[in-house]
C-alpha cells in the first residue's frame, strides 16, 4: 500500500505542476479557448483534436492523470504510473507540430499489464519476488507501441502472474496480486460483503487477470492484456468494453511473463472495437519478430492495419452458428449424472435479443450449431470431461484425467524467461520462486498458497515431455479439429457467438481468436447470495465472436456490424 501511495502522489505532482503552468498560459491575451474531455473518447476522436489543435498529448495525459489521482484508491486499476508520462507526450507533440505523425496511436496515452516488460517502468506480475524490477530489455509489442507513437502511461493491476499461483483448495480471486491488493470493478466498487469471501475482494468481480478496470474508468485510451485462458476476454466482458484475443503468435510473446507458449497472448481491450483494431495493428509490427517463432503464424493485412476490416455490413451473408450445448443450454457429459453449463433465464433472454438483431443484420443464424466434441457420447472423446490440471487436487499422481499442458508449461516456459534476464533476475528458476514467496509469507506473498506453482515445479521438462506432447495433441483435437473447426466446417460458418465469455477455455487450446462487444447487463447474483440489504448493481455482459486460426479480419467485420448496430457501451456511472 505504501507503494501505492508513491504512485498516486507522483500523480498529483504532476497534475499540480501541470496545472499551474496552464494557468500561466491562460493568462496570456488573446488565448484561443479549448474544450476537450478524455471522458469516453475514442482515439479517432482524439486524434480529430490534436490535428484541430484543440488539444495535446500532453494535455490528454494531464487529463489522465487527474483522473487516476482522483479516483486510483477506490479501484486500484495501476501498480505503476509511468513518471515521464508528460515528458513524452511533449516529445511526441513536438514531432507533431514539426509534421511527423507516425501513425493512429500518436500521442494517445495506453496502459500494458504489469507482466508485458518495459525498461522505464518496473515489470512486476504483482508478484513481491519482482518488486520494483526494471527488466534489462522490454516486450517487442511494448517497444512496436512506441515506435506507433503510443505514450504507456502505467502499468496495470493484475491476478498476480496471470493467476498461476493459487488454485484449489484456496483459489485466488481475479485481479488480485501482492503487489496492488484487490482490482475493484467500476460498475459497482463495493467490497463483497458475504462472510465466505469477505477478505477485500470486489462484490462484482472485475474480470481476468488483464485489467479492464482503467480503460473502463478512462484512466487511458485503452489498455494491453494478455490471456493464457480467459484473461483478455472476461475482463472485456466485466468492465463493458471491446477486445480482441488474437490468434496465438499474431503479436509477439518476447518479454512477456510467461505461463505456456502454447497458449500465452498479448491484445488489446478498448472502449470500442475501432479503438481495440487500431492498438492491434500496432501492436503486431510491420514484421514477424526473430524472438517469437510464432509471429509467422498468421498473414499480416496490408500496412498491418486493421481498422480496414470495420465495416458496418459486415454481418450481411454471414453466416453465425449457435453452439447450444452447454454454452446456452445444460446438458449431462457421458458417464455423469448432473447436467453442466447453460445460462439463466436472465443471460437467456440477453443472448435471445443479441440473435434477433444478428438476424436483422443480415446474417443467417444456424441454431443449433452445437460442438462435436461437446456432445459426444464417447467419455474419451468429450472436451467437458478433458479439464486443465489445476491446484492441489491435480498434482503427479492425481492427474490421470486432465491436460498438463499449462502445468507442464510454465514449468519449462517461466525457467527460460527468467534465463533471458540474465543477472538482472531477482529470482533464477521457478523453484527459487516458490521459496521466496515461502520465505514472505508474513508480507503477503501468498495470501492464497501456491498450488499452482506447486504442481508446476514438480513437473519434469524432460521426463514428462511425452505425457505433455499427448495432452496437447488432445488438448487441439478436442477444442480445435473436433471442436472450433467441425462445428465451423458442418455448418459453414463464418464464426460462432458465444454469451459473454463463455468460449474463451475452448478457443485458448488451440489458440484461436475471438473478438468480444459489450451489448446487455445481467444481475449480479453469485452463490451464496449477498446478504439482505445489500442492492447489487447489474454486471456487464457482451457477446463474443470466435472463430478459426487467424479469423481475425473476418471477426472484426462481424464484431463490429453488431457493435455498431447497437452501441450498448455505457461509462460506469460513479466516475465522472
Amino acid at each position: 500500500m505504501e507503494q501505492r501511495l508513491v504512485l498516486l502522489l507522483l500523480a498529483l505532482a504532476s497534475v499540480v505542476t501541470a496545472s499551474a503552468q496552464n494557468r500561466e498560459k491562460s493568462s496570456a491575451p488573446n488565448r484561443v479557448q479549448r474544450s476537450f474531455t478524455v471522458v469516453e473518447a475514442t482515439i479517432p476522436q482524439m486524434q480529430a483534436a490534436m490535428r484541430a489543435g484543440r488539444i495535446t498529448s500532453r494535455e490528454l495525459v494531464l487529463q489522465y492523470l487527474t483522473r487516476i489521482a482522483l479516483y486510483e484508491d477506490k479501484l486500484h486499476a495501476a501498480i505503476t504510473v509511468n513518471p515521464n508520462a508528460l515528458k513524452e507526450a511533449e516529445a511526441l507533440d513536438r514531432e507533431r507540430a514539426r509534421g511527423r505523425i507516425r501513425g493512429p496511436l500518436h500521442g494517445i496515452p495506453i496502459a500494458l499489464k504489469d507482466n508485458i516488460q518495459t525498461t522505464n517502468m518496473p515489470t512486476t506480475g504483482g508478484a513481491l519476488a519482482f518488486d520494483g524490477f526494471t527488466p534489462p530489455y522490454e516486450a517487442t509489442l511494448t517497444t512496436n507501441l512506441r515506435r506507433a507513437g503510443a505514450v504507456i502511461i502505467a502499468k496495470t493491476s493484475m491476478t498476480e502472474l496471470a493467476n498461476w499461483v493459487a488454485g484449489a483448495p484456496t483459489p485466488m480471486p481475479g485481479n488480485y496480486s501482492a503487489i496492488a491488493g484487490y482490482g475493484m470493478n467500476p460498475y459497482d466498487p463495493r467490497r463483497d460483503p458475504r462472510e465466505t469471501s469477505f477478505d477485500g475482494r470486489p462484490a462484482l468481480a472485475a474480470g481476468g487477470s488483464s485489467s479492464g478496470v482503467g480503460t473502463a474508468v478512462n484512466f487511458w485510451a485503452a489498455n494491453v492484456g494478455t490471456e493464457t485462458s480467459g484473461s483478455i476476454l472476461n475482463p472485456a466482458n466485466q468492465n463493458m468494453l471491446a477486445a480482441i484475443k488474437p490468434t496465438v503468435g499474431r503479436i509477439s510473446r518476447h518479454g512477456v511473463v510467461p505461463i505456456t507458449a502454447d497458449q500465452d497472448t498479448p491484445g488489446p481491450l478498448a472502449k470500442t472495437l475501432t479503438d481495440a483494431a487500431t492498438l492491434l495493428g500496432a501492436m503486431e509490427g510491420t514484421a514477424p519478430d526473430p524472438n517469437d517463432p510464432a509471429t509467422g503464424t498468421c498473414k499480416r493485412p496490408p500496412n498491418h492495419d486493421y481498422r480496414r476490416f470495420l465495416k458496418p455490413n459486415g454481418l450481411k451473408g454471414a453466416r453465425i452458428g449457435i453452439p447450444r450445448a452447454y454454452y446456452y443450454d445444460e446438458v449431462v457429459a457421458p458417464g455423469t449424472i448432473f447436467p453442466s453449463g447453460g445460462l439463466r433465464p436472465d443471460q437467456k433472454m440477453v443472448m435471445a435479443e443479441a440473435i434477433e438483431i444478428l438476424k436483422k443484420l443480415g446474417a443467417t443464424i444456424v441454431d443449433p450449431a452445437d460442438i462435436p466434441s461437446v456432445i459426444s457420447a464417447d467419455p474419451q472423446t468429450n472436451l467437458l470431461l478433458w479439464n486443465m490440471c489445476s491446484g492441489d487436487q491435480n498434482g503427479k499422481g492425481k492427474d490421470e484425467n486432465c491436460s498438463v499442458v499449462l502445468k507442464y508449461g510454465m514449468k519449462r516456459d517461466f525457467n527460460n524467461w527468467l534465463k533471458t534476464l540474465g543477472p538482472a533476475a531477482p529470482i533464477k528458476s521457478l523453484t527459487d520462486l516458490r521459496k521466496f514467496n515461502l520465505a514472505h509469507q508474513a508480507a503477503g506473498a501468498i495470501k492464497y498458497g501456491q498450488s499452482q506453482l506447486d504442481i508446476s515445479d514438480e513437473m519434469d521438462v524432460e521426463g514428462d515431455r511425452a505425457r505433455y506432447e499427448a495432452d496437447r495433441a488432445k488438448d487441439i483435437a478436442l477444442a480445435g479439429t473436433y471442436g472450433i473447426d467441425a462445428a465451423l466446417k458442418e455448418n459453414r460458418l463464418d464464426a460462432l457467438v458465444f454469451p459473454g465469455a463463455a468460449g474463451a477455455a475452448i478457443a485458448a487450446k488451440p489458440g484461436y481468436p475471438t473478438v468480444i462487444v459489450p451489448f446487455g447487463t445481467i444481475p449480479n447474483e453469485p452463490t451464496p447470495p449477498f446478504p439482505d440489504g445489500f442492492d447489487p448493481k447489474p454486471a456487464p455482459f457482451g457477446i463474443s465472436f470466435t472463430g478459426t486460426a487467424c479469423s481475425e479480419p473476418r471477426l472484426i467485420e462481424l464484431a463490429y456490424a453488431f457493435e455498431r448496430a447497437t452501441k450498448r457501451r455505457k461509462a460506469p456511472p460513479s466516475f465522472p
